[in-house]
């Protein structure tokens, strides 16, 4: 393809992109497809000889498009939305026309250095304290592929410095960092260590102790509580480990956990946290905290505790905040403590600026050596809507939130299985409370609920489960997603649970 080609072919498919999302309302939610169907399409391997791209081009419309489930329609309501916008599809074409592995300063400074920009203004939009800004020089933001890589790599960074702590009470190491001990002894202050989320934190926190070779522990969490942690529990179990020996050195404590969108209770949980110096805190708000944008939410996501006890705080954009994925953001109070356990620094990579330390190499702040350019199609939504037209994004899908939760309120049929928790509401059918069905035969109903609610197409819903309960959550955060679209498919959810109790009460 030479450039009068790709001039040719990119005006093309940019009209293929406005096609597909000035139609989206009239196709499935969800790819009717079944598993193995692009195998029977596609040949075995690749052509021996080149293919004309207006070839290639038809194919992608004739065999990838009837496999993609569409994110973007306004019926999209299942696990988080996963946003994408027209800036953000421009910032990811620019960024690839001019890509570059992005390792150090000097592959790009507008890389690096724009990153720093756009993650400073993201945290003053959120309201971060100033520690987390890379013109701190002292904290700092980064760009991660998801909420699970930032959590990995904060576990990284406050294991080391829980070693780097234990270290300095052992006698006869005069080693003062953890890369400096001798194997077996880093291998015994290791085995104390453990990690800490609760029942409800997304599975990263086990991801993160399995791939780390760490002890993990979930903290029990109640209803009664709306399912956040509380800081008596977290003080009971860090007791109890302390007797058995061990070093709790890492709780991932969660703003909008997947299951109920549960909040913990992050000022308890703090004041403990106080009494035990080798606990680090790290906060996932991979969802819930695009929602600090607004000052009215802050309160609710606990802006201030986040402020005054996180050692890092991660959300990503490319959930509900308008930017496609990937752009996971994460921040960190102090900066040494990720450069000081990832930082490996051959000869071929030492660089005039960064020995300087003038520069920040963002590949000391990853697990990866090569990074994307994600920060333009950051800075190109931030710039297009700027806060008011981000804020009113989060607005608008709090108040739809609200319209679904209404019609579910005028429904004796269904219960609220968690408080709602900004865009989301987590419900199950009862449509007899007097009649006191037992707990299996009401996940029974709701089971066979959720089923015909997938074979439809024309929504898509995600299930769960919170505490034994079988349960149905909804959450809005599609760009096009409008009142109607939610009432109608309340209409619709009404539609289906008229059939899915008909069947249960005929012994279906």
């Amino acid at each position: 393809m030479n450039i009068e080609e790709f001039r040719k072919a990119g005006y093309a498919a940019i009209d293929a992109i406005c096609d597909y999302y000035s139609s989206l309302d009239e196709v499935h939610v969800t790819a009717q497809v079944e598993p193995g169907y692009l195998a029977k399409l596609i040949p075995d391997h690749a052509p021996d000889q080149g293919e004309k791209w207006e070839d290639i081009a038809k194919d992608f419309q004739r065999v990838i498009m009837p496999g993609i489930t569409h994110w973007q329609h306004p019926n999209t309501y299942f696990y988080f939305p996963a946003n994408v916008t027209y800036e953000s599809i421009l910032g990811e074409l620019m960024a690839t026309s001019v890509s570059n592995p992005g390792f150090n300063w000097a592959c790009s400074p507008a890389c690096t250095e724009l990153e720093n920009v756009v993650m400073d203004w993201a945290a003053k939009l959120f309201g971060l304290d100033e520690t987390f800004l890379s013109v701190s020089r002292v904290g700092g933001g980064i760009i991660q592929g998801s909420a699970s890589e930032a959590a990995i790599v904060a576990v990284i960074a406050a294991r080391e410095r829980a070693l780097r702590l234990l270290a300095t009470a052992l006698p006869d190491t005069p080693a003062t960092t953890p890369g400096e001990l001798a194997a077996h002894t880093r291998a015994a202050l290791t085995g104390k260590l453990v990690l800490y989320a609760t029942t409800q934190t997304h599975s990263l926190a086990a991801k993160a102790a399995l791939i780390l070779g760490l002890e993990f522990r979930a903290l029990e969490v109640s209803k009664e509580d709306g399912f956040a942690l509380r800081g008596e529990t977290l003080r009971s179990a860090l007791e109890e480990d302390k007797r058995k020996g061990k070093v709790t050195f890492c709780l991932i404590a969660t703003v909008g956990t997947t299951s109920s969108g549960a909040v913990d209770r992050l000022d308890e949980v703090g004041e403990v946290a106080r009494d035990y110096p080798h606990l680090y805190i790290h906060v996932d708000a991979a969802w819930a905290g695009v929602t600090l944008s607004c000052p009215e939410y802050r309160e609710r996501a606990q802006l201030d505790s986040i402020n005054k006890y996180a050692h890092s705080f991660s959300t990503n954009l490319h959930k509900w905040g308008l930017v496609n994925f990937d752009a996971a953001l994460l921040w960190v109070r102090d900066r040494r403590l990720l450069t000081d356990a990832l930082d490996v620094t051959p000869e071929f990579l030492r660089t005039k600026h960064g020995d300087a330390g003038t520069v920040i190499d963002y590949r000391n702040w990853q697990l990866s050596l090569g990074r994307r350019f994600r920060s333009l199609k950051v800075w190109f939504v931030l710039r297009s809507f700027g806060v008011t037209g981000f804020q009113a994004h989060i607005r608008k899908g709090v108040a739809l939130g609200q319209v679904f939760l209404s019609c579910v309120q005028q429904d004796p049929r269904f219960e609220i299985c968690a408080p709602p928790s900004w865009a989301l509401t987590v419900v199950r059918l009862n449509p007899d409370p007097a009649a006191k069905r037992s707990a299996d035969d009401l996940n029974k109903l709701n089971q066979h609920f959720y089923a015909l609610l997938t074979a439809r197409h024309d929504m898509a819903l995600t299930q769960t489960k919170l505490h034994d309960t079988f349960c149905i959550r909804f959450v809005v955060g599609a760009p096009r997603t409008q009142e109607r679209h939610v009432r109608q498919t309340w209409e619709r959810i009404r539609e289906t649970a008229d059939r899915a109790i008909a069947d249960w009460e005929k012994g279906l």
